[in-house]
């Protein structure tokens, strides 16, 4: 059997919404997390619930582990990820989250959505000599259908080839 790929999975600006209009509110509910009011988007956990049947998730977040004292209780999931750990400023170089996320990734296929790739992250993606694919989102929508559909299209063309 084959192992599914990896969906590296951003929070904030991703599941944890932000910079949209007061007035013009995305689904979703706040919540407070270690004393910092998130607004959490409605459709979050249900997309997370359909991509796990085509990736393995793992929380790619500065929320750390932090991710699963909170997230898997307020978005429906039925167990904690696991997560990256980015070390410390002076050990990271390029984005701040590619050292781990390579290191993890190692030879599988990946997907990665996040709200903030930079050019570092693109060149990894274009170089790897395996299936990988960087999904962007914009904080004020997050993680939205076309997004799950694009990944689980992506993670279908794996099995084909």
């Amino acid at each position: 059997m084959q192992r599914k790929p990896i969906l590296f999975v951003d929070v904030d600006g991703v599941i944890s919404l932000w910079g949209f209009d007061p007035d013009d509110r995305p689904p979703g509910a706040f919540a407070s997390v270690d004393g910092i009011i998130h607004f959490l988007s409605a459709a979050a956990g249900e997309h997370l619930l359909e991509l796990r049947e085509d990736f393995d998730l793992v929380w790619c977040t500065g929320w750390k582990d932090r991710a699963n004292d909170h997230l898997p209780h307020l978005l429906g999931l039925p167990e904690p990820l696991p997560w990256l750990d980015f070390g410390t400023p002076a050990e990271r170089t390029a984005h701040w989250k590619l050292d781990a996320v390579r290191t993890y990734a190692q030879d599988r296929p990946a997907a990665w959505i996040d709200d903030a790739f930079d050019e570092s992250c693109h060149a990894w993606a274009a170089e790897r000599g395996v299936p990988t694919l960087l999904v962007g989102t914009e904080p004020p929508t997050g993680l939205q259908a076309r997004h799950v559909m694009e990944l689980r299209a992506w993670a279908g063309t794996l099995l084909t080839s």
